[in-house]
């Protein structure tokens, strides 16, 4: 027995956990395995449905770390390119599903549907994978908040709050922190001369989607320990005219030389947006209160939720 959801699960949010938690009941109760089929990369890049501005909440490696983390057992991602998605339901259903993982429940949202053919009803749909021997299961959206102050929670509503510096209206909707993880990079060392050395990282995945321009109260993650930090992310305007964004991040309590390894920070809240300071000792005397702020706002211990 197999029991499945298919689908591309970015972010792997509060969102997805109903579905995911019914396909591992299931897979319990049938004494069966767990399974997501996902897709890679995102069909709005292939299909060029504004894929200059898209960007993803998790990139693969993650998602498949996510997923693992809520149970499932196994995770096979499938090749998203023009001529899959060319694919009919049913073709999906059997030449992938049926034949291919041998997929006997297939749980899906209130409002999956897959496949070429997108003008069927959900209905229709589950008639489909009936005549190919899969049995469909359907669960009802998650709705998060109370009756006055509810919502139904999605990838875009997720990147919306991320895009407006709402971190943690986010981190509720995805039920643990917003992360970036990349290699340390050299930067100018300009932090160094005034007190605050930064970590300046290069993201593993380039489409990930960065928060609004700011500083940010993080978890910082190296060599495995986790240390308290405040990250800012923009154009650094007081010390240079370049319009690239970099993502710098401070660790408080921290000296070690980190160069060319691997490093992730977990937004925690938003302390301010970015400015242009007149001088670098102002932006001295701001960055020793963002450090104020963020230790008072950050535990001494890690605490991780996911």
């Amino acid at each position: 027995m197999v029991i499945a959801s298919t689908g591309f699960f970015d972010g792997v949010h509060r969102g997805h956990s109903a579905v995911l938690e019914r396909v591992c009941s299931l897979a319990k109760e049938q004494n069966g395995r767990s399974a997501v089929i996902t897709f890679w990369p995102h069909p709005r890049a292939v299909l060029q449905q504004d894929a200059a501005r898209f960007r993803l909440l998790t990139s693969l490696e993650e998602k498949r770390k996510l997923l693992h983390s809520m149970g499932i057992d196994d995770v096979h991602v499938l090749t998203f390119d023009r001529d899959f998605a060319r694919q009919t339901t049913e073709q999906f259903f059997r030449n992938y599903l049926k034949d291919c993982y041998g997929v006997t429940t297939l749980v899906v949202g209130y409002d999956h549907r897959v496949g070429s053919d997108l003008d069927q009803t959900q209905e229709q749909m589950f008639e489909i994978a009936n005549s190919v021997g899969i049995t469909p299961v359907r669960v009802d959206e998650f709705v998060s908040g109370n009756d006055s102050d509810s919502t139904i929670i999605s990838s875009t509503k997720i990147r919306e709050s991320l895009l407006g510096g709402n971190i943690e209206r986010a981190n509720i909707m995805l039920g643990y922190r917003y992360g970036l993880e990349g290699v340390v990079v050299e930067g100018q060392r300009i932090g160094r001369t005034i007190g605050f050395p930064t970590a300046n990282i290069m993201l593993y995945e380039p489409l990930k989607l960065l928060p609004a321009d700011g500083v940010y109260a993080v978890w910082a993650e190296s060599l495995g320990k986790s240390y308290r930090g405040i990250t800012n992310i923009g154009t650094r305007p007081t010390v240079s005219n370049m319009s690239e964004k970099t993502i710098e991040t401070h660790i408080l309590d921290f000296e070690d030389d980190i160069y060319g390894l691997s490093f992730k920070i977990e937004f925690v809240k938003r302390l301010r947006d970015e400015h242009k300071f007149a001088s670098l000792q102002e932006l001295k005397e701001q960055l020793v209160r963002d450090r104020e702020s963020a230790m008072t706002i950050l535990p001494e211990n890690f605490e991780k939720l996911r």
